[in-house]
């Protein structure tokens, strides 16, 4: 077996329009591939864009955009291409890509003026991009346990940044492979219950089975997405866009310590804690960040 089958042995189905007809949500033909989204709320309604973090696709979301659209609010999630449903295009997995992404599913789907944008981990750093170059079309910004910021990654990890290494570590070894990065990504949680589980280990595994996934994680590690990038948020100072943070305090991902860093950023920020949440708050403890998103957006 050649280099390149054993980096791709786990992904055995190939995205096509065969397979997306019983696949959930929409899907729309954008420049570098399909994207999968869904969209939900009154049509005249602000528009709220829920992105994403690293490898965890639109799921993530349920309890969000559920309570956002019945609140009223046009949600509109997607998965980053590699992810979730959505294509694996070939192409460098950078802020420039991401931000194409939404820029033409924006206009494909939703083409408004102005729109709201909340961010998970590492959205967090391609919404504070989007909102840098379109300060005019953007609202309001809430993060949610940004990335960006100096995540204590171990060498390992890093490692996976050399071409060829990373290919052999990832894909011939099977090293952070469906296992490993099923227990990194369930480390997210404080507490998870079984109903969590249920909800989010099958949905997770899901994605994996589509050729290309391994390659777009590592295409988004070598980018430098997960580097600390305080310049994206540093940008925003100057912007009068209104901002929100929430941060889970037992948050073992992205340390609640760092808060501190991006509230000396963004002093103008809104900022919430959340008691006994890890990295994603809003899908362990919805009733609490539900509401205070909603509170932020209607203000």
């Amino acid at each position: 077996m050649s280099l390149f089958d054993r980096f791709f042995s786990g992904e055995p189905l190939n995205l096509n329009s065969d397979l997306r007809r019983n696949l959930p949500g929409r899907f729309v033909p954008l420049s570098d591939g399909i994207c999968h989204y869904d969209l939900a709320g009154p049509e005249d309604a602000p528009l709220v864009v829920l992105v994403h973090g690293f490898s965890v696709p639109y799921f993530i979301w349920d309890p969000t955009f559920e309570f956002l659209s019945n609140a009223g609010f046009r949600v509109l999630r997607y998965d980053l291409f590699g992810r979730g449903y959505s294509e694996r295009p070939p192409k460098t997995n950078n802020k420039a890509f991401f931000r194409r992404q939404l820029e033409e599913l924006l206009a494909e789907v939703a083409n408004v003026s102005e729109l709201n944008i909340v961010s998970l981990s590492m959205g967090a750093v391609l919404a504070a991009d989007f909102a840098n170059q379109h300060p005019d079309r953007v609202a309001k910004l809430i993060f949610v346990d940004p990335a960006g910021f100096d995540l204590g990654l171990p060498w390992m990890v890093d490692a996976l940044r050399f071409p060829i290494l990373g290919e052999v570590l990832l894909g011939m070894l099977g090293l952070f492979g469906r296992k490993s990065l099923l227990q990194s990504m369930l480390s997210d949680f404080y507490d998870p219950s079984q109903e969590a589980l249920d909800a989010f280990v099958p949905r997770y595994l899901e994605q994996m089975k589509y050729r290309g996934f391994k390659r777009s994680i590592l295409s988004t590690l070598r980018s430098g997405l997960l580097d600390e990038d305080l310049a994206v948020f540093r940008a925003l100072a100057t912007s009068q866009i209104p901002i929100q943070l929430i941060w889970g305090r037992e948050d073992k991902t992205v340390p609640f310590a760092r808060h501190e860093l991006f509230l000396d950023l963004l002093p103008q920020t809104q900022f919430h804690v959340i008691e006994k949440a890890g990295h994603i708050p809003h899908f362990e403890r919805p009733e609490i960040v539900s509401p205070l998103l909603l509170a932020f957006l209607r203000s």
